[in-house]
């Protein structure tokens, strides 16, 4: 898959250690090589849940067909 800076991308698993659950959306803020990217994942107001390095076979781009929604953060 090849992904370009600020592209959205839809996470594949679960990222408990980040908070992150699989259909979180993010945005590609760095690219460090053709399979490894860094991903910024926000909430609904803005502020930065996590910003993680991730594998390409980790992410898939949003699609035409995809659904926007919102889920509270799970408690710390």
């Amino acid at each position: 898959m090849s992904l370009k800076i600020l592209d959205t991308v839809v996470v594949l698993s679960d990222l408990p250690t980040h908070g992150l659950k699989r259909g979180d959306i993010g945005a590609v803020v760095e690219i460090y090589a053709p399979e490894v990217v860094e991903v910024e994942f926000v909430t609904a107001a803005g502020t930065t849940q996590a910003v993680v390095t991730l594998s390409t076979d980790q992410l898939r781009p949003v699609g035409s067909r995809d659904l926007l929604a919102v889920r509270q953060l799970d408690a710390a």
